[in-house]
């Protein structure tokens, strides 16, 4: 591996530690907060699960940071990584519990600012509304977990010594499966923004292989293991002392409150269950694992009266969420300034947005009014924001239709090629298509699009309904996928 990328990669080793340091308190934080399980012992555990779930399961784990900025450059994705990490650490040191995909996200959209790439606020506003549902959902479940194990205990009446070894045995294993959960859910946050910019190897276990992005996730799981021995301990103190006391049954009850509204997130199969019963669904949106566990302490607190929990915690823990994307998009700026100008590294590829002819009859097939840029027909922008505020003086309807027509006219220059990693998504049809359009060149994704859409139904997605989302879905990620492999490379270097 180039000695260059294997620095820059670094810097994802650096979140990944600091994400253990600080999200270990989210599974083991209780049950060591409440004495009930040695730090020594939660550590070991945690750490060796964590890492088994980001290796086996982290590349199934549904994210949208793609859709906030998709980060291609290893430069740039060096600076998102450093400055989400660098926010978390400052979280940790004073003993706060924060979100890594928080980080993350602010990081990403501070990429977004510096590079001038659109940002999707469709799911910039679903993601922050899941900022402050999630606690309070966890709040209600606990509250309800709580009601019916303290009911199931004063009728079953189980002998103190039987209590307190059910309660330590129950920690252990709901410990277990949250770090397995969050090694498998958080690793696309650590590792998400390199997976377009490093390759390694594969790796030989004897009976097992791991792919070369396993093996990408493993080195990240190891990373977050170290963060969990070396650093965690203070924040797992504040989660099971500094914000309330808990009992051993209401440490337990606050992990499993956290894993199912975790599980309401993110389960398609439930969702689709939903819709079927002709219920309400819950979006599929990644959930801050810290907000689900601080939200379940303070239900239960509520619910014995709100006396016991420290108010003056629970601000300063709210103030760190609030604070935590705005200080990683700051630090991301200053760090691709300097990783641009001083490293003299890429941050982010070349884009080119044309007001072509093709685009502007897309534009008007859309419905949107754009009579208006007839004369700027053939004029190009350099940058997603510049064009923005060109087509905002004229006047164009609404922010949807001007996002709409950025969208659209954002060049990407492909020729359809064999589509060699995308091939096992293929349908037998799919794949005749993609044979009798090969050689075929476009400017701009959506041409391909159509050019397949009108080869038949199967490249259509179908009505958006829950029922339909994993299908859709899996069209969705089929053509992103076609996008990158038959997209001709850009040499053009630094972003401006």
């Amino acid at each position: 591996m180039d000695p260059i990328a294997l620095f820059l990669l670094s810097s994802g080793l650096f979140l990944g530690w600091s994400l253990g340091a600080n999200d270990a308190a989210n599974v083991f934080g209780t049950a060591v907060g409440s004495r009930m399980v040695r730090f020594g012992t939660a550590a070991l555990i945690c750490s060796v699960f964590v890492i088994l779930g980001a290796t086996i399961s982290g590349a199934g784990a549904a994210h949208t940071l793609s859709q906030l900025g998709a980060i291609s450059e290893l430069g740039g994705a060096f600076a998102a990584a450093l400055s989400a990490a660098a926010a978390v650490m400052m979280m940790t040191h004073y003993g706060l519990p924060v979100s890594t995909g928080q980080a993350i996200i602010g990081a990403i959209i501070g990429w977004n600012l510096f590079s001038g790439t659109q940002i999707d606020t469709s799911v910039l506003s679903k993601i922050l509304m899941t900022w402050v549902l999630c606690p309070i959902l966890s709040a209600i479940v606990a509250v309800a977990l709580y009601r019916g194990t303290d009911w199931t205990l004063r009728h079953v009446k189980p002998h103190v010594l039987t209590l307190d070894a059910g309660a330590r045995w129950a920690l252990i294993v709901a410990g277990a499966f949250g770090s397995y959960s969050l090694g498998a859910n958080n690793i696309a946050n650590v590792m998400g923004v390199f997976m377009n910019s490093v390759q390694l190897p594969s790796l030989s276990l004897g009976l097992y292989t791991l792919s070369p992005v396993q093996t990408l996730f493993l080195v990240g799981g190891v990373a977050i293991a170290a963060g969990v021995y070396t650093y965690s301990k203070r924040v797992m103190l504040t989660v099971g002392q500094g914000l309330m006391p808990l009992s051993p049954v209401a440490a337990w009850v606050v992990v499993m409150s956290h894993s199912v509204v975790l599980f309401l997130f993110a389960s398609q199969d439930l969702q689709t269950f939903l819709a079927s019963h002709n219920l309400p669904t819950i979006p599929l949106v990644p959930v801050s694992s810290s907000q689900a566990i601080v939200g379940a302490v303070i239900g239960i607190g509520l619910l014995k009266g709100g006396q016991s929990i420290n108010w003056r915690m629970a601000g300063r823990i709210t103030g760190g969420w609030v604070l935590t994307p705005f200080i990683a998009a700051a630090v991301c700026l200053a760090c691709l300034l300097v990783v641009q100008n001083v490293m003299r590294l890429p941050v982010h590829e070349v884009q080119r947005y044309e007001l072509s002819e093709e685009v502007l009859l897309e534009a008007r097939r859309q419905g949107l009014q754009v009579g208006a840029l007839q004369a700027a027909e053939g004029r190009t922008f350099e940058r997603a924001d510049k064009l923005s505020r060109y087509l905002a003086q004229q006047g164009l309807p609404d922010e949807a239709g001007l996002e709409t027509l950025v969208s659209l006219a954002r060049t990407s220059p492909m020729v359809v090629g064999h589509p060699g990693q995308t091939l096992p998504l293929l349908s037998q049809a799919q794949q005749q298509d993609l044979l009798a359009l090969k050689g075929a060149t476009f400017t701009h994704t959506w041409q391909l699009r159509q050019a397949l859409e009108a080869c038949g139904a199967h490249w259509l997605p179908r009505e958006s309904t829950p029922l339909n989302a994993k299908f859709n879905k899996h069209i969705e990620l089929v053509f992103s996928k076609l996008y990158a492999e038959f997209k001709i490379p850009n040499n053009g270097g630094e972003g401006i």
